[in-house]
């Protein structure tokens, strides 16, 4: 079949678009933004052809389906439906995909993409799977029979999946967009876990423990309730170590390369779901020190003294634990960070909230919102500065400006938001260099 993928450079077009030319599918794209993204990796090693005109010729016998970023009125849209071409949801595709394997589906608020990453590293040594990730990485192969999928609740998406197991890492309240309250956020994640014939999941979080399951549950956490018990939790500057029990009874005590509280549950999530695919526990165990996070998430790079932290944080849940995870590892170094806010309804609502969790930084930076699929005028009006006027002594930046972090250099700059960072990043290293 052939399919058409507009937005192909997103997160998740981008893994679909992997995924469906490894099931022997042509596969095409439009995107707008023709600088590279770290998104295209896996199109270019599969050749996957990138457009960025609306006069390329489209088979008419051709599947189209597009980014929520891309709205009716765009040019490529319009130019589709004008065609007689029908645009399917991304999430249906998704689904679709989903009812052919044993699918392992891991969601939550937070943590999802890591502990997608580590159940990929572990049965890729092991059984072998395929995989869909949320940094635009994903892979099939027919010979495999496992399926590990991060699965976003933003627009309700994973409800168009079909999981075997369900992971859940945590529920908060974030698509303020698309949920009402958090109420409405437990009742969808809990139509999701209801899918599935087993669930693992966070038994502290306690929006988690008001889901009403019909089907079969493993709790895991530190509290002496759970199936699965974490102990002795060390967190330090080369890393973390954890115990593991089920009940009463001594699993074993794993290190992984991770830094922050949040990181190990994830891990140990990953670790129970595998020991309930037949994985041993010694293997895991063996498997752990060698993981490599995904894209975004804690990527570092070194610039003379200097540490410039990539993360995907932009909920301030996300903003507080990766900041105590820097602190781990970093422990005696200035903290900076560089934040940009992503949709106005998300701003709008979280940011006291923002500026709480980034006020435990030693120095804050906000750039303007960034924001492709909201009209801010259907929002109560905000700014990034609604933010900055409650962090003392913090600045507005951009890519321009960006000069003036080079007075906090020789320290820590995390570049936090889930819009792209990346040219802030270049720039500020172009800066750094030429100190040199």
């Amino acid at each position: 079949m052939k399919y058409y993928c507009i937005g192909i450079k997103g997160t998740g077009m981008s893994t679909l678009a992997q995924m469906l030319y490894d099931m022997n599918n042509e596969v095409t794209g439009y995107d707008d933004a023709r600088d590279y993204k770290f998104t295209e990796k896996g199109l270019d090693e599969r050749g996957i052809k990138i457009f960025y005109d609306n006069e390329h010729p489209i088979d008419k016998d051709t599947i189209v389906t597009a980014s929520r970023a891309f709205k009716d009125n765009h040019p490529e849209i319009k130019r589709v439906k004008q065609l007689g071409l029908q645009i399917k949801p991304y999430n249906e595709i998704v689904g679709e995909i989903t009812k052919e394997f044993n699918t392992i589906s891991v969601c939550g608020t937070h943590g999802k993409t890591t502990t997608t990453s580590i159940l990929k590293h572990i049965f890729n040594n092991t059984i072998g799977c395929n995989y869909f990730i949320g940094d635009g990485s994903g892979h099939i192969d027919m010979k495999n029979k496992l399926l590990v999928i991060e699965s976003d609740e933003f627009n309700r998406h994973f409800l168009a999946y079909y999981p075997k197991t369900a992971v859940i890492t945590c529920i908060e309240l974030e698509h303020t967009e698309i949920y009402k309250d958090i109420e409405d956020t437990i009742r969808t994640f809990e139509k999701f876990a209801n899918k599935a014939s087993k669930v693992v999941a966070n038994g502290d979080d306690l929006n988690i423990r008001k889901i009403k399951f019909n089907n079969e549950v493993i709790f895991y956490g530190e509290n002496e309730s759970n199936d699965y018990i974490v102990k002795n939790i060390k967190l330090e500057t080369t890393g973390s170590t954890f115990s593991l029990y089920e009940k009463d009874k001594f699993i074993d005590t794993f290190t992984i390369p991770l830094y922050g509280h949040h990181m190990v549950m994830d891990a140990v999530a990953a670790i129970i779901t595998s020991l309930k695919e037949g994985i041993d526990v010694s293997k895991i165990k063996e498997l752990l020190p060698s993981f490599h996070n995904a894209s975004r998430r804690f990527a570092e790079t070194v610039v003379g003294d200097t540490v410039i932290i990539d993360d995907y944080a932009h909920h301030p849940t996300e903003i507080k634990v990766t900041l105590e995870a820097i602190r781990q590892k970093y422990p005696n170094k200035k903290l900076t960070v560089v934040f940009r806010p992503n949709t106005y309804s998300r701003t709008s609502y979280f940011k006291e909230d923002f500026a709480k969790a980034l006020n435990t930084a030693d120095k804050v930076y906000i750039t303007p919102i960034k924001c492709d699929r909201e009209n801010p005028n259907d929002y109560p009006p905000v700014k990034s500065e609604d933010i900055i006027n409650l962090i003392p002594n913090s600045e507005l930046v951009d890519e321009e400006s960006v000069k003036k972090i080079l007075k906090d250099r020789n320290g820590v700059i995390a570049f936090m938001g889930c819009a792209t960072v990346s040219h802030l990043i270049e720039n500020f290293i172009k800066e750094l260099e030429n100190l040199e």
